[in-house]
């Protein structure tokens, strides 16, 4: 009998299926890969991926639980497993909530700023063009690394009073709009345009993976890290503009401080700046906000 490599398997899927942004393929593989080789160290061999069943994903869940996993990483994992799930078409395999499954609440609330500033002085010593003008995306925009990276204004910038990412350029493979609402942001627009012309902020004939192997080595020669902090400091500024007070991670008002008017100016502003950032759920921005 041919013996059945799962991992090898699962791989090839993937292979088949980019959905998604580079950074959720490159996750995907490698949880699915890791997956295919604990069923083997589970016991089960010449599992093909489409027959996957409930035990199976009962026993690697169980697996995960032991190994003292946090909630969210179980969260992330069932995300991949259900996608696994969909393409092979037994999408009720998995329960649809996590709560069923044993798995808790993932808690946002940090009420500990983690926005991050980048100053012109900082900028100035950013020698690749196209790596500052990535900093300057996220900055302007709230954008994420890849998005920043990937942007190709003549796209981007066909919608006027907004820009429009590809879902290529998302996580979770979600195309979104931004708006342009400063003078600041069209400058930083102004001149990716003249820069890239009709490409993106990727060298031609270079990949996204070379180019963001690039942007950490420049970054961080400059002493630039914890960038995802420049979405932080986006959704604080954002919030600020549309309530008329500060967030509560930078010292505003807390939730049990707020007038009936005060809250719902804030559950439209988070709803606004969710949206923005690519999210879709409100919960998610007490990560950015507190609450």
């Amino acid at each position: 009998m041919t013996k059945i490599n799962t991992e090898r398997e699962l791989l090839q899927m993937c292979a088949r299926n980019r959905d998604g942004s580079f950074s959720t393929q490159a996750a995907r593989r490698n949880i699915l890969s890791m997956v295919g080789r604990q069923l083997v160290e589970l016991g089960i061999y010449n599992l093909p991926a489409a027959g996957l069943k409930q035990k199976h994903i009962g026993k690697v869940l169980e697996r995960w639980k032991a190994d003292g996993c946090s909630d969210a990483t179980l969260k992330n994992r069932m995300a991949h497993l259900r996608w696994w799930a969909e393409k092979i078409g037994k999408t009720n395999l998995i329960p649809r909530t996590n709560a069923e499954l044993g798995i808790g609440r993932r808690r946002y609330v940090t009420n500990e700023t983690k926005a991050v500033q980048i100053t012109d002085d900082v900028l100035s010593r950013v020698s690749d063009e196209r790596v500052k003008l990535s900093l300057e995306l996220q900055k302007a925009f709230g954008l994420r690394r890849e998005e920043s990276i990937k942007f190709q204004p003549s796209y981007a910038m066909d919608n006027g009073d907004c820009i429009k990412l590809k879902a290529s350029w998302c996580k979770g493979g979600r195309e979104r709009v931004v708006p342009i609402r400063n003078d600041f942001q069209r400058d930083v627009l102004r001149r990716v345009a003249m820069f890239a012309g009709s490409g993106s902020l990727i060298p031609n004939g270079e990949t996204y993976k070379e180019q963001l192997k690039r942007y950490e080595n420049v970054t961080s020669r400059v002493g630039l890290h914890k960038l995802h902090g420049l979405r932080h400091a986006y959704a604080q500024q954002r919030y600020r503009e549309l309530t008329g007070w500060e967030s509560p991670v930078t010292g505003g008002p807390r939730a049990k401080q707020l007038t009936p008017e005060m809250k719902a100016a804030d559950l439209a502003a988070r709803l606004t700046i969710s949206e923005e950032l690519g999210h879709s759920r409100e919960a998610i921005t007490a990560v950015y906000l507190g609450r």
